[in-house]
């Protein structure tokens, strides 16, 4: 039985998810040496923030396959050795959405009326209302760095309150921003208009110190900033400076540099600067969400299903992956088959998608076809995970081409491997019921559907050629369960495509090459 290890805090519901599937052990609060210590014999961790996942704990994972991230950022999880060693890495990008949100929208409003304070003023027994005059945000321009779920959420709170939104996220349509009321805009413009700035962006070396001492130059005197996604995209010194200064007017900060928060110049500065202690997704309702999301995920990887928020498969987001898993698994069936009919070492693959395929994402195709190619060499070691890596490593180059006209089929796939013993190619198509045939081996036209064992030969077309192969394999016991010939012209050169019961026998593949008429055979196991 499956063995997984939640080690964070975690609602009961995911626990009852992975319950049905697998040995749950809660061991939260693990020290890393502990950690590193049990890890060998579990094959998924689950972790919130509180658990670093160094690349240490990865390596001595030796059989973990998934590790889930109950939350949107996975900074706290080395993802590039996860990677390399081909475990998958989940998060729950929406379970969380609508809290991180909200609590973005609470922030700029307690900012805005200075809440926390006159709270605190009423429950020390004052009522000082000239000091908490506060600031409107209607008809305030609202700067939104990143348009992710949660940035998108928050501008249509803030959209419905009245506010006008200007937006930076390189990675986004301007169609998408005007169907959001957004105006995209460059940072030193949002800087220079904003009246409250709010971060929706993951910490990256893109992103780190993004609010630094020249940011905050740009501001308004009134400007205030609001934080609930990642620590350190502020530099908090320069921002202390800032609000104490009057460089700006003030901040809320739910995510830190360090946290827990120690030493701080952000702390005691009055009614302008509010922190809370990373709060973003702590709703009753979100810890659920994260929890089952994230649960459910390791659960069916465990069952060998995919993954719907893997955050380090290139190219397979959940409707892709489930629109095109036959295809997925027709570009998988023919790398193997080329890769075994190249043999030796491979330099380069050339995946070409024609007819109504063309029209298809090349990415989830490119990937299946490397982990199919090298799953010989590699085994159980190469999955849809680290496939790219460990085709770059070994210097595979891949060229993606598309072709939108039909040829025999509406759509089919055909792969080239080039390799040191020179090069071979392969086109399949799906059938009805998604039915895998092979409709090429090296430009000949074949018809066939991919068996356990097979046996092609590149040989003369010329008679009794069949019949001396049929008997040769017949003399060792070798049942013979399809056959089929492929040729361009008459009397020309032709591949023969044998199914078999059974695996070729030591030294019979030499025996056919010595037949007259046969150019060259191949042996694949499927």
């Amino acid at each position: 039985m499956a063995k997984v290890l939640v080690s964070d805090p975690i609602d009961q519901a995911g626990i009852d998810i992975l319950s049905q599937v697998a040995q749950v052990d809660y061991k939260p609060k693990l020290p890393l040496d502990e950690l590193v210590a049990i890890i060998p014999s579990y094959d998924a961790l689950m972790v919130r923030s509180g658990t670093k996942v160094t690349a240490e704990v990865i390596e001595a994972g030796t059989e973990l396959k998934i590790i889930g991230r109950a939350g949107v950022g996975v900074d706290n999880i080395d993802v590039p050795i996860a990677t390399r060693r081909g475990i998958v890495v989940v998060n729950s990008p929406e379970g969380n959405t609508i809290a991180a949100a909200e609590h973005t929208i609470a922030m700029m409003l307690s900012l805005s009326r200075m809440i926390p304070d006159a709270n605190q003023s009423v429950q020390a027994e004052q009522w000082d209302r000239k000091r908490f005059v506060g600031a409107e945000v209607y008809k305030k321009n609202l700067g939104i760095v990143g348009l992710g779920k949660i940035g998108s959420h928050v501008a249509a709170i803030a959209r419905a309150m009245g506010m006008r939104l200007l937006a930076y996220d390189p990675f986004i349509s301007l169609e998408r921003a005007d169907q959001l009321g957004c105006r995209l805009v460059d940072l030193d413009l949002l800087f220079s208009e904003s009246d409250y700035i709010t971060l929706h962006v993951p910490k990256t070396p893109e992103t780190e110190n993004l609010i630094d001492a020249d940011a905050l130059a740009k501001m308004k005197p009134t400007t205030r900033i609001v934080n609930c996604s990642r620590g350190g995209i502020i530099n908090e010194d320069a921002l202390a400076a800032a609000v104490t200064a009057g460089t700006i007017a003030g901040a809320a900060l739910d995510v830190y540099a360090t946290e827990p928060l120690g030493a701080s110049k952000l702390r005691g500065l009055g009614p302008n600067v509010i922190l809370t202690p990373h709060l973003g997704a702590s709703t009753a309702e979100a810890q659920v969400n994260v929890a089952t999301d994230v649960a459910e995920q390791i659960r069916d990887v465990l069952l060998g299903l995919p993954a719907r928020s893997a955050v380090n498969i290139p190219g397979l987001n959940p409707s892709v992956l489930e629109q095109m898993r036959p295809f997925l698994q027709l570009a998988e069936t023919l790398g193997n088959l080329v890769g075994q009919l190249a043999g030796g070492r491979i330099d380069q693959l050339t995946v070409r998608l024609q007819g109504e395929l063309a029209s298809s994402q090349s990415q989830p195709l490119v990937v299946a076809s490397l982990k199919g190619l090298l799953s010989q060499a590699l085994r159980e070691r190469v999955n849809y995970v680290n496939a790219s890596i460990e085709a770059k490593e070994r210097g595979i180059r891949v060229i993606e081409t598309k072709d939108a006209s039909v040829h025999d089929y509406s759509g089919s796939l055909s792969l080239e491997a080039h390799g040191s013993l020179g090069a071979h190619s392969v086109t399949g198509v799906l059938l009805g019921d998604n039915e895998i045939r092979v409709t090429s081996v090296n430009g000949f036209p074949v018809n066939v559907p991919p068996s356990n064992y097979m046996l092609f030969t590149l040989h003369r077309d010329m008679p009794g050629i069949i019949g001396k192969i049929g008997s040769l394999l017949g003399s060792f016991n070798v049942n013979i369960a399809s056959m089929q010939v492929g040729r361009k012209i008459v009397r020309g050169e032709a591949v023969m495509v044998l199914s078999l019961d059974d695996p070729l026998p030591d030294g019979v593949l030499s025996e056919i090459t010595k037949v007259e008429g046969i150019r060259d055979a191949y042996t694949v196991k499927l």
